[in-house]
């Protein structure tokens, strides 16, 4: 091992010589390796930051969270079928027959405009319960929850998201003010922390809650229930209480063995997963795309080293003249290209690593460095180099002393 090393010194150290020589040259060689590694490196870490973001986006629904919804998506083509809505003895049931539950809030949504003084805002009314905080985990960021009393009697009192906040009461204090709903008076009692948007786009903040007899006897006008949030105690017990809840609905809405589901149970990991899969497809696709322009970076090496094999001919004659071996010569040129690929690898990664930076800056998504990727393109770049080297490499090697020695 020692003897080989002891070859391989003076050949790098004539490779690095003949590389600051014609440096301009070098560098221009080396470009399309430097913009294929950045390119790659760029939006391997955008679709890392993004993959982060919309992970987190959708946990900020709440964790181990189900959601149970009338109407299927199944039938017609992938188009929503209306169903009916459920019953607060369907929530009852669940909280009764399903184990392992943190909780369970039932929710009866409409959109409604608030008013407050000579300020008005179209927003979403959540008739809801205490739970509700609990299983979005949301918690307040002043006042209170509701009473039991408040719960079991439909009060018109409300919590109310940052976003209703600011439209209504811009930099006032809305504790203890009263707002309008469809007419109703009600009392603010709490304002929600912010949560911002959710993964589908939608203002977590632009919310109204209020208790859910209160929103079905006086806003909507029936005891329909359009929504339940279900939190799983353990994550592990998800997948178990989805099978259970939608064995349960199916027999409480009376729906034969081979009858579609008339409800739909969206398990928030499962979302997760799907979504991580599409984005993560989508950065593979992309890199891939991205890393032609390390195959054209290394055919223009190729070009390059052969126009070197040309020019240094008469050396190579002398070499060879005087003893040095072929693999001698085939071994300078390869870590000459070598070296052009991986100098220009390690260009495009901090190249690549400021383009994301920027990028996600920008874009206002987490900025992911992905460590084994930079090195993989430094490595890859680096093989780049040696594949598309060879070639010419091996034409220097095999070149005829004499022949070499005569060349103009």
């Amino acid at each position: 091992m020692m003897s080989a090393l002891l070859r391989i010194l003076p050949v790098l150290r004539i490779a690095l010589r003949e590389l600051r020589s014609n440096i301009m040259r070098s560098g221009l060689t080396s470009l399309g390796i430097i913009i294929g590694v950045a390119a790659v490196i760029t939006i391997v870490s955008l679709g890392g930051g993004a993959t982060q973001r919309i992970t987190a986006d959708i946990s900020s629904l709440g964790r181990n969270l189900l959601i149970v919804v009338p109407g299927s998506n199944r039938q017609g083509g992938g188009m929503y079928m209306p169903a009916a809505a459920f019953k607060f003895s369907d929530v009852q049931a669940i909280e009764r027959d399903i184990r392992g539950l943190a909780g369970v809030a039932p929710a009866a949504n409409q959109a409604a405009v608030a008013v407050f003084g000579n300020q008005n805002w179209s927003t979403q009314v959540s008739g809801t319960g205490n739970a509700y905080l609990g299983v979005r985990e949301w918690p307040l960021d002043r006042g209170r929850a509701f009473t039991e009393g408040e719960e079991r009697s439909g009060r018109a009192v409300c919590v109310i998201g940052q976003t209703v906040t600011q439209k209504l009461f811009g930099r006032q204090n809305p504790m203890g003010a009263e707002i309008r709903i469809k007419k109703v008076p009600c009392t603010v009692i709490g304002v929600l922390s912010a949560k911002g948007k959710s993964a589908f786009g939608q203002d977590q903040d632009d919310i109204v809650v209020m208790p859910l007899r209160a929103v079905q006897r006086r806003i909507i006008g029936n005891q329909d229930i359009n929504l339940v949030f279900v939190s799983a105690a353990r994550a592990s017990e998800t997948d178990r209480i989805k099978s259970d809840i939608e064995r349960l609905m199916r027999e409480r809405r009376n729906l034969s063995k081979t009858g579609e589901d008339n409800f739909q149970v969206s398990d928030m990991k499962e979302i997760t997963r799907v979504v991580e899969s599409a984005t993560g497809v989508m950065t593979a696709l992309l890199g891939a795309v991205a890393a032609v322009s390390l195959l054209v970076g290394g055919i223009g090496i190729m070009n390059i080293m052969l126009v070197s094999v040309t020019e240094r001919t008469r050396e190579i004659g002398i070499r060879l003249a005087i003893g040095a071996l072929e693999r001698d010569v085939l071994l300078q040129f390869l870590i000459e290209a070598a070296l052009l690929a991986a100098f220009g690898g390690l260009i495009g990664v901090a190249v690549g690593l400021s383009c994301s930076y920027l990028a996600a800056h920008a874009l206002k998504i987490p900025y992911v460095v992905d460590i084994p990727m930079a090195v993989i393109a430094v490595a890859f770049s680096a093989l780049v180099g040696i594949g598309f080297g060879f070639f010419p490499a091996r034409r220097a090697a095999r070149l005829d002393p004499i022949e070499a020695l005569r060349y103009e």
